[in-house]
């Protein structure tokens, strides 16, 4: 990957210094109740869409707002110096992540370097559809989520490890970022078409980042 290509559509907020580290737990279909599950076949892994909401005390008509339908891809995260970046082709952004120590310390190409944990800087939900992150070639990553609701804080976020299967998320569920254990991975990504989100700043809103711990 180009990085000096790239063009990010969310510029980091940096500048803080302290860290509020999640805890780390295994995912399974029972931890993740509520939050999603696991996945073993993504062709059987149905997207949940969302109908648009009514503005008024009009309901939508049936049979509309839900129509986007999905949309899918190749979702690839590299480890370049102590610095995530990750390429989404289902909807064609590229995002620098997070980084595995202070960003302002941080280098930001060149060979990965060692790591103990992630900090992630922002996270999101989608309103209009679930989303399934499935590893290609069976491997392990981390990734923060919070349950649904706008006055989300840091210390709402667990980070679910993953060795090797597939998670889906339902919709409004918050992410962090898809955190690889390997210096490369790639997901097939599927998602709602219409992917909007509603984002989570934490150095702007709370002075920390998220920590996800790697070992």
């Amino acid at each position: 990957m180009d990085i000096d290509a790239q063009t990010f559509p969310y510029s980091p907020t940096t500048g803080v210094r302290r860290v509020h580290d999640t805890p780390v737990v295994e995912a399974t279909d029972e931890s993740l109740r509520g939050y999603g599950r696991l996945v073993d076949d993504p062709d059987a892994c149905e997207i949940e869409i969302v109908r648009w909401p009514a503005q008024g005390w009009r309901p939508v008509d049936a049979n509309s707002g839900d129509q986007g339908g999905t949309t899918e891809g190749l979702f690839e995260f590299w480890w370049k110096g102590d610095t995530l970046y990750a390429t989404n082709n289902a909807v064609g952004d590229s995002y620098l992540f997070g980084w595995s120590r202070w960003p302002e310390e941080a280098k930001a190409e060149g060979p990965a370097c060692a790591r103990e944990r992630a900090l992630i800087w922002r996270a999101n939900y989608h309103p209009d559809g679930g989303q399934l992150f499935f590893p290609l070639h069976g491997q392990s990553f981390l990734v923060p989520l919070a349950l649904p609701g706008d006055d989300v804080t840091p210390d709402r976020f667990v980070s679910f490890r993953s060795n090797g299967r597939g998670l889906y998320i339902h919709p409004n569920v918050w992410h962090g970022a898809v955190v690889p254990l390997d210096d490369h991975a790639e997901f097939l990504d599927r998602q709602g078409r219409v992917h909007a989100r509603v984002s989570v700043d934490f150095p702007k809103e709370f002075g920390c980042y998220l920590g996800a711990g790697l070992g």
